[in-house]
């Protein structure tokens, strides 16, 4: 375990070098973002239509006091969705999809010899591959994370348009009523925390990949696993430091 950590410090100090041409970097950049975001945004937005609706659901059920306004249904669902659901939630399931993608990527690779041939050229194989992609992850995760928290509350609207539930106009100020702006700066700090974790756990493990097609497979279980081990501790990490 210690000889992976120390592995994974020196992986890391030769990912975040200069550059050695600012041109192809912004180009793979654009593709990464396009790959490991713009692609993720449709499950993004099915994942987080349903959990909002059922918060709502739960929720609602749950309040059986004529003492409890109904408007704290909305209040909840948007507490839920900001603070834990929309960048912790989302996080593990991009882990699963991105963490994935981009272990077998880099591992298939590493197989393949393709990442002896960059170095064989005089590229720093680390810094091609998995900078733009911890860049591009810690660009656009923050950006699905607050699409992530609209299509949530989209979702408590909808039981409420469909149901008696509650009202939507007691959903809406439930939504209005109480809201501190710091949730959002949260919320996003813990995104851009584990956009990086899960990029770099991913890479790291396609990265050192030895074997065949069995051993990329691995890799990426690893991957997924570790990162989305590291999610749910720096999760408590931050919710600690930031909330307390």
């Amino acid at each position: 375990m210690i000889s992976r950590f120390g592995s994974y410090l020196l992986l890391m100090l030769k990912v975040f070098r200069k550059p050695d041409k600012w041109k192809v970097y912004k180009k793979q950049l654009i593709l990464e973002i396009y790959h490991l975001g713009i692609e993720s945004l449709g499950i993004t937005a099915i994942i987080s239509v349903f959990m909002g609706a059922v918060v709502a659901i739960q929720t609602a059920y749950n309040i059986d006091s004529p003492l409890i306004p109904l408007k704290m249904v909305g209040f909840t669902v948007r507490q839920s969705v900001i603070l834990e659901f929309s960048p912790t939630i989302i996080s593990l399931i991009l882990a699963g999809k991105v963490g994935s993608r981009i272990a077998s990527e880099i591992g298939t690779m590493r197989v393949t010899e393709q990442i002896d041939a960059l170095e064989i050229m005089g590229i720093n194989p680390p810094n091609y591959l998995i900078f733009p992609k911890i860049t591009a992850a810690m660009l656009i995760n923050p950006v699905l994370i607050i699409l992530s928290m609209g299509f949530g509350l989209v979702g408590g609207y909808f039981v409420a348009a469909t149901t008696q539930l509650f009202t939507t106009q007691d959903y809406l100020e439930g939504i209005r009523g109480w809201f501190e702006g710091y949730t959002i700066v949260y919320a996003l700090i813990k995104t851009v925390v584990f956009a990086f974790i899960i990029t770099s756990i991913s890479g790291f493990e396609g990265f050192n990949v030895k074997g065949g097609a069995i051993e990329v497979g691995a890799a990426s279980t690893r991957a997924v696993v570790w990162s989305s081990i590291m999610i749910i501790l720096f999760n408590l990490i931050l919710t600690q430091l930031l909330l307390s």
